[in-house]
């Protein structure tokens, strides 16, 4: 007999109310009220918390400082979202596990190995259900190459080419001015920024990482580069101002104008130009890149070998114009080249020297190519299977599944502050 009744509304917590948390998850929560609802907030800054709780709907009751708090009030959970800071993975989704619900936990796992190890055995031990939000598997243009992969249409995968452009004003925002500028609050910038491309270069492979070398530093946003007339913020009077391409006025003002989505929501909960313009006077985002606190690699390259033989190499940049991702895949019998941001992907075949251009449709709703939501249909869709009692095998973006990704990051920066070629235990 077939099952009419209507999926169940999966009710969620979200453990943090930030640029992941509602700009991305809750904003899906808010475009499906059929799928779920989102039933309480945990953020330790009072302006977000009353923003998600205004946007949802809910009593102040359901509205908490902290995860342990909202836990121990709230009964009556199916899921529980974790995008709270870098350092903060652990202690909620151990508690998460405990409570027995589904959990989409923000990438990177947690910021150290030892941390990851206490996460996998509770997990094993309770047989939880970890979605990692690698969103960029759920992309169409991701899916679309791994599809032509697995069909044979290069023949079989020799090496690749993967680079991520960060785009300089993005680097400044997130990796200078911003929240993971620094290694003690955060996690090193191959592991924080590059978990995502490190996953697909794994997932394309198919196979684990061997060996890999890593090279890279912060190069160039440092004190002894600032320019002669530059002062600590940007409007402090600062004489090359006008004509540094860092200028936050200039950033947040200009080059992208002023709207209610990241990065300005970032900058500034009320992203209207007046407030923009306080926030850049009084708060870290209006710094000089020159005279920040960072300390993380502003480039770095990995070069990897893999148990099958395949090779590839990494390259993270914030010096490109464009904010995207490339990718060159060498196969035997033909090769894929594809820009991230364009949806474009070519394949060129050996055998009958054929050229096919494919471009895929932009999405119309959020970030990262549609993965964002790609991958909050699928973590829903197998929430209500569980309600449902239905048998759900593991996620794509399952915590095992996304374990390798982390140990090429943790490697590469091993590698990168040694210079030595690291292998690895397959």
């Amino acid at each position: 007999m077939n099952d009419t009744t209507e999926p169940p509304r999966i009710r969620i917590a979200l453990f943090g109310a930030g640029n992941r948390g509602m700009g991305a998850y809750g904003a899906y929560v808010l475009r499906r009220p059929d799928l779920a609802r989102v039933v309480a907030v945990a953020d330790p800054r009072s302006d977000r918390l009353q923003d998600a709780g205004h946007q949802h709907g809910l009593d102040p009751r359901h509205l908490y400082p902290g995860w342990e708090e909202l836990l121990a009030a709230e009964t009556e959970l199916d899921a529980v979202i974790i995008a709270t800071p870098d350092p903060l993975h652990l202690q909620p989704a151990l508690a998460a596990i405990e409570r027995g619900v589904s959990i989409l936990l923000e990438k990177p796992i947690c910021p150290t190995e030892a941390e990851i190890q206490v996460l996998q055995d509770a997990s094993r031990a309770h047989g939880s259900d970890i979605t990692v939000a690698h969103v960029l598997r759920y992309t169409p243009f991701f899916l679309q190459i791994r599809q032509l992969l697995d069909r044979g249409a290069i023949g079989r995968l020799q090496t690749l080419r993967h680079t991520e452009h960060i785009a300089y004003w993005h680097f400044a925002h997130s990796y200078v001015r911003g929240n993971w500028r620094r290694l003690a609050d955060a996690s090193p910038m191959i592991l924080a920024k590059a978990c995502h491309d490190l996953d697909i270069i794994r997932w394309f492979v198919g196979a684990p990482c061997v060996a890999l070398s890593s090279f890279g530093a912060l190069a160039h946003f440092t004190w002894q580069n600032a320019p002669d007339g530059a002062t600590d913020r940007c409007d402090g009077g600062c004489k090359v101002e006008r004509s540094c391409p860092y200028s936050a006025p200039r950033i947040y003002l200009e080059k992208l104008p002023p709207q209610n989505r990241w990065p300005h929501t970032m900058v500034a909960l009320d992203p209207s130009p007046a407030a923009l313009a306080q926030a850049l006077h009084e708060g870290p985002y209006g710094r000089c890149v020159y005279m920040c606190d960072n300390d993380v690699a502003d480039s770095q390259v990995v070069s990897m070998r893999f148990a099958n033989g395949v090779s590839a190499t990494l390259n993270v940049s914030a010096f490109t114009g464009e904010n995207t991702r490339t990718v060159h895949l060498m196969g035997s019998h033909g090769e894929i080249t594809g820009n991230f941001n364009q949806n474009e992907i070519t394949v060129t075949d050996f055998r009958t020297d054929e050229v096919t251009r494919i471009q895929l449709s932009l999405p119309a709703d959020g970030y990262h190519g549609g993965g964002d939501d790609g991958i909050m249909a699928d973590f829903l869709g197998r929430a209500q299977q569980r309600l449902r009692h239905t048998q759900v095998g593991p996620a794509l973006t399952s915590l095992q599944e996304s374990l390798d990704s982390h140990i090429m990051a943790f490697a590469a920066e091993r590698s990168r502050r040694s210079g030595e070629t690291i292998l690895l235990r397959t």
